[in-house]
């Protein structure tokens, strides 16, 4: 009797495919703690004027609201101020949500989060290709080839594990 293979059977290297996984898993829960702080923080916006907070506060620290830095602080204001706080707050959650079971999946060696690992990571690819050649830093190069790395880790693994199906009898 053959017992079926595990998901490390695969990789030729599983501690540390396994490694590789787990802070990838890490990285996704992080990015979901993330998130939920977010959503916390607009959440405490709900009731309140959100760009006379900012002129407050950029008053209190005796900047001009003409100057650059505060400019962009009242533009970005406006925009949290304009949008409907209300739908945002749902989206959030399922945004966390999602990272959340993705780190579950991913720590767990689970097919189905390396595949929605894979698939949330490449549709974020063309956005960071456009803004690291829009602006390009070294932070921005890092953060599309981080992302390009995980993607390319991710649908490796799901490819060898589907090969190592289809190759059993």
């Amino acid at each position: 009797m053959q017992l079926a293979a595990q998901p490390t059977d695969v990789d030729p290297h599983p501690v540390h495919g396994q490694r590789t996984l787990r802070t990838i898993a890490a990285f996704e829960a992080l990015k979901g703690l993330a998130a939920l702080a977010a959503g916390i923080g607009l959440l405490s916006f709900v009731h309140h004027d959100i760009r006379h907070l900012a002129l407050d506060l950029i008053g209190h620290i005796g900047l001009s609201p003409y100057a650059h830095y505060p400019a962009v602080l009242l533009r970005y204001a406006d925009i949290v101020q304009d949008a409907n706080l209300r739908l945002l707050i749902p989206a959030a959650l399922a945004y966390v949500l999602l990272r959340f079971a993705e780190a579950w999946g991913l720590w767990f060696d689970r097919p189905w989060a390396q595949w929605l690992g894979a698939i949330s990571g490449a549709i974020y690819v063309p956005f960071e290709l456009h803004h690291l050649i829009d602006k390009p830093t070294v932070i921005s190069a890092l953060v599309v080839l981080g992302n390009l790395g995980i993607v390319i880790f991710l649908a490796a693994r799901v490819w060898q594990q589907r090969k190592a199906q289809h190759a059993r009898p």
